[in-house]
């Protein structure tokens, strides 16, 4: 029953990586691939300038979490935050659901490269999860307003009803303020704790007993989610900033791209379908960084803009941004490699704290 129960959840781990390659397979039965190599093979070298932005996007969220752990502990060094930081985002991308193995990758990871305790470990990360939940909620409103006559010009043809523009609003504001009211519920000093308590009437001797002798790794938990807020909300302001940045970072990979194809086309307007397609790809997390979804949302944006070719310039923009991920994730697993990080290792803080 065990074996069965294992295949049967590694099937649906698998399921959306099978769906995102399907739609990868219908998009390229669709692009004109012969017009799209020719524009692609038409750059240059200046096709590497494609990479910088994804660059960007890592120091950015770097220096954002290097700013969360606490001051008394003293900021950990930016290079060994930064390789953590692109092991860890490589493995969420990559994987079918890949968050689930990627954060709990975090706090292991500073412990093992920068002695870190996993209590000061968890506290950032799950702040850290949190902040950006509420800045892709302001990247997001910031599109949708620069953006917002183009979003409702071209709904109907997009995703076949009106009101895209009012939609990306208030899916912008929900996230906004749901994730900022976790945030302030997380580092009140005691959620950490009540979810110990919470969990502590469940009816399971074993459970319970657990739970019982990771107590004070709970309390612990609490105190440095209380440290990392140690001067306020207001604390988090700088952080927010600079995690909106490396947002836009994605925003300005679409733009450079286009641009570099020769398509004459405005950064808000980019901005707008950009923030878009980014939210399109966090709702689909189970296929690996949105495979198929996210391209086909591209390719129906500049059919409705009425961009010149676009079944070419389409397929050459696609490939283009999955040729950056392909360096940039080939890199991720080559750090892994050296290091000798090991998809396993995200087992080992739970084990270790049974």
């Amino acid at each position: 029953m065990q074996v069965r129960n294992k295949g049967k959840k590694s099937w649906s781990r698998y399921a959306g990586l099978l769906a995102g390659l399907a739609l990868i397979a219908y998009l390229f039965s669709k692009v004109d691939l012969a017009g799209s190599m020719k524009l692609i093979s038409s750059l240059g070298p200046s096709v590497l300038l494609i990479v910088l932005p994804y660059l960007g996007l890592h120091l950015l969220e770097t220096a954002a979490w290097q700013r969360l752990f606490p001051k008394e502990s003293g900021a950990p060094p930016f290079f060994g935050l930064f390789k953590i930081q692109l092991v860890t985002e490589t493995v969420s991308m990559t994987l079918p659901a890949g968050v689930a193995v990627g954060e709990p990758l975090r706090p292991w990871l500073c412990r093992k490269f920068l002695g870190i305790p996993l209590p000061d470990g968890f506290a950032t990360v799950a702040v850290r999860k949190l902040l950006l939940g509420a800045t892709q909620g302001i990247y997001t409103l910031l599109g949708a307003v620069a953006g917002f006559g183009m979003l409702q010009a071209v709904s109907k043809q997009v995703v076949d009803f009106q009101g895209l523009g009012v939609i990306m609003i208030a899916v912008s504001l929900a996230m906004t303020v749901v994730f900022t009211l976790f945030l302030i519920l997380m580092t009140n000093g005691n959620a950490v704790g009540k979810l110990h308590r919470l969990l502590l009437k469940i009816p399971f001797e074993k459970a319970r007993q657990w739970l019982l002798r990771v107590q004070e790794g709970f309390a612990e938990t609490d105190r440095q989610l209380q440290r990392v807020k140690s001067d306020g909300m207001k604390s988090f302001l700088p952080v927010m900033v600079i995690y909106v940045a490396a947002w836009m970072m994605l925003a300005l990979e679409s733009y450079l791209i286009l641009h570099l194809l020769g398509l004459k086309v405005t950064f808000l307007q980019v901005l707008a379908f950009d923030t878009a397609l980014t939210i399109l790809r966090a709702i689909f997390f189970f296929i690996p960084s949105g495979l198929g979804i996210q391209d086909l949302g591209y390719l129906a944006f500049f059919h409705a803009l009425g961009l010149p070719d676009y079944l070419a310039y389409g397929g050459a923009f696609v490939m283009l941004r999955r040729l950056k991920e392909v360096l940039w994730y080939s890199i991720g697993y080559g750090v892994m490699f050296m290091e000798g990080i090991h998809l396993r290792d995200a087992q080992q803080v739970s084990d270790e704290s049974a």
